[in-house]
């Protein structure tokens, strides 16, 4: 019987995170779990499952779950479906929790004991995590942990995610009796699931109950947010806070490039010498050409703008974790109002910076469906981090390294045009939407502003591996693959005896890239640039290492690789040119990934079909002003 027992007090213990929006829940998941973290999708969906492990002092195994974040049980989105249907039990694939955290925002306690009750309600074995409780104290909260869990009926415990130690009080708990001997909370019938016949009532009836717990367990002072207060002054101010964010983007899109220079300088140098190791090392023959021309032109090309995406990511996390983005969505409100948008529609748009895969998936917490819809289909003019390795690789060949008024970055300035370029090209796409559909009602936004604070060294560090791990399993998987095929189509067939140029223009892939020169030409591309258009559409970045290939086996000599790609384009394109894939990668689809992500969202081909068409002929567009433009003022 004791050998029994031990066997089953050794069992992983099942416990789900639930918690509102913003409550540092995922910070504490990140404290908890560290790196022993799995985030995958659910299955059919497109809601992120983020699953990790903890192993408690006491040498407890629990497997814990952040569930997406939520207001209510009362569900709307998916998100919140596949939060309700796990708490309930309902969830097909997922065993239903044994342990629910609560984990709630200590400075915003009220608006957070809602999801609270209606958690208690369902009669889980559940704890209540008061996270931020250091500022909460700050703020001079007082909050009576005792006589909030006799009102609650079950234990409340402090936390503070973004602190080293912030989860001790909690791993203690799960170490102690209580969580070796969980039970469910006795239901006293003020507690009642939410439920279509009578939410109304019961809604109010909820509120009520909150008003009374934080009436007899909590002590507000007279201005709890004075510091806040008066950050926002400044931050949501419609003009001192709209130039505060026009100077937030350009210091970020200025250090893309001062900053992650030495480090990209670094990785080429490592490349290069790579590449030239393996070509001395080895024998002339197909597979060197393999190598050197195929895999390592093709990936590295690519490997060398990873300091540049993780600059961008650093910029981005540290913006959500420090509370900035909900007040940037208040602050545009108005503006994206005037093109047909909402507020809401910013966090997905400037995620969609990033990525458009998961900025599309963000617009699901957009209530209205014209409105969702619209920010699906301008989502892609976002300059997702996949395009930076083209302006970084075209930026770097054709701009000149050099200050401007003494302390801008030429290169940064014109990477800054190039997303402002985007965003504007946003705007104006919404704004002929909404002329189109005459719309004239807005959904009015309604978004809590959580309490600023210090970004956790933790979780960027955690955000930035995350984001590298996967930029090195593309290039690790789309780009090598897409990299090798190339090769192949470039080197085969072989050219015949005797001639003096590149060998790729006798090739397939030659072949192909002078048909559809014809067709591009107009707007400046040559066949080289029509060659890693075809498999750019795989992913952006692809492209960088399609030339790369294609450049390197155009060559003559044998001293043309991928790491000299940059002085190679600016040898033998026009300025012209330049500028016209500048504006091609503005505007152009260059991912089925994302509309593959549309075809998810919307359960319909008909709204990538559209993306796809109505890009690509903006690409066209803008690129044959731009060339024309371009030859008539004499940078042809």
């Amino acid at each position: 019987m004791a050998a029994l027992k031990s066997g089953i007090e050794q069992a992983p213990l099942r416990a789900a995170l639930l918690g509102n929006p913003n409550c540092g829940k995922t910070a504490l998941f990140n404290l908890l779990t560290g790196a022993r973290q799995k985030v995958a999708n659910y299955a059919g969906v497109t809601v992120e499952r983020k699953e990790g492990w903890l192993t408690t002092p006491g040498k407890r195994r629990i497997r814990v779950l952040d569930l997406p974040g939520t207001y209510s049980l009362d569900a709307h989105s998916e998100d919140e479906r596949i939060t309700r249907d796990i708490v309930k039990g309902e969830h097909p694939r997922e065993a239903p929790p044994e342990l629910l955290v609560c984990v709630t925002d200590a400075t915003h306690l009220r608006l957070n004991l809602r999801l609270v009750l209606e958690a208690r309600a369902l009669g889980l074995p559940m704890v209540v995590v008061l996270n931020m409780s250091d500022m909460a104290r700050r703020q001079g909260l007082v909050i009576d942990k005792a006589r909030l869990a006799e009102l609650l009926g079950v234990p409340v415990i402090e936390s503070v995610g973004v602190q080293q130690s912030g989860a001790k009080e909690l791993l203690a708990w799960l170490d102690g009796e209580q969580a070796r001997n969980l039970t469910p909370p006795v239901l006293d019938g003020q507690f009642k699931p939410l439920t279509g016949t009578n939410s109304r009532a019961q809604l109010l009836a909820l509120h009520q109950q909150v008003a009374e717990i934080m009436g007899a367990a909590v002590q507000e002072p007279a201005a709890p947010t004075q510091r806040d207060d008066r950050i926002d002054v400044v931050v949501l101010h419609p003009l001192w806070g709209t130039l505060l964010l026009l100077a937030t983007l350009f210091l970020m899109f200025q250090a893309v490039f001062s900053w992650a220079q030495p480090l990209m300088d670094g990785l080429e140098g490592l490349v290069a010498g790579f590449g030239q190791w393996v070509k001395g090392a080895m024998p002339d023959g197909v597979l060197r050409s393999l190598l050197v021309e195929g895999v390592i032109a093709g990936t590295g090309s690519v490997v060398v703008f990873l300091p540049q995406i993780l600059i961008l990511f650093f910029f981005i996390l540290v913006l959500e974790d420090s509370g900035y983005l909900p007040r940037a969505a208040f602050l545009l409100d108005r503006i994206m109002g005037g093109v047909g948008l909402s507020g809401r529609s910013f966090i997905p748009l400037l995620s969609s910076f990033a990525c458009a895969v998961p900025g599309i998936m963000a617009t699901r917490s957009i209530s209205s469906w014209r409105d969702r819809l619209l920010t699906i289909m301008i989502a892609p003019l976002m300059t997702c981090s996949a395009r930076l390795p083209v302006y970084a690789l075209l930026i770097g060949a054709f701009i000149p390294e050099k200050t401007v008024a003494g302390l801008f970055n030429l290169q940064g300035l014109v990477l800054f045009a190039l997303y402002v370029g985007g965003i504007l090209s946003a705007m104006a796409v919404a704004w002929v939407a909404k002329l189109a559909t005459k719309a004239k009602t807005r959904t009015p936004l309604l978004m809590e502003l959580p309490a600023y604070r210090w970004p956790s060294p933790r979780s960027l560090v955690l955000g930035l591996y995350e984001r590298a791990v996967i930029f090195l399993r593309r290039v690790g998987g789309i780009i090598l693959t897409v990299s090798i095929v190339l090769w192949f189509l470039s080197s085969y067939p072989s050219a015949p005896d005797g001639v003096t140029e590149g060998a790729i223009r006798y090739s397939l892939a030659g072949h192909i890239g002078q048909a559809l020169e014809l067709v591009l030409a107009p707007i400046g591309f040559n066949w080289q640039i029509a060659i890693a258009l075809v498999p750019g559409m795989a992913a952006r970045e692809v492209a960088v290492s399609a030339l790369g290939t294609v450049y390197a086996l155009s060559a003559s000599g044998d001293d043309a690789m991928a790491q000299q790609l940059s002085p190679l384009i600016a040898s033998s394109w026009s300025f012209a040119t330049a500028l016209s894939l500048l504006v091609w990668f503005v505007f152009a689809p260059q991912c089925i990934s994302t509309l593959a992500m549309v075809r998810r969202e919307t359960n319909s081909w008909r709204y990538p079909l559209i993306m796809a068409g109505y890009l690509f002929g903006l690409a066209y567009l803008a690129c044959f002003v731009t060339y024309r433009i371009a030859v008539a003022l004499g940078w042809g």
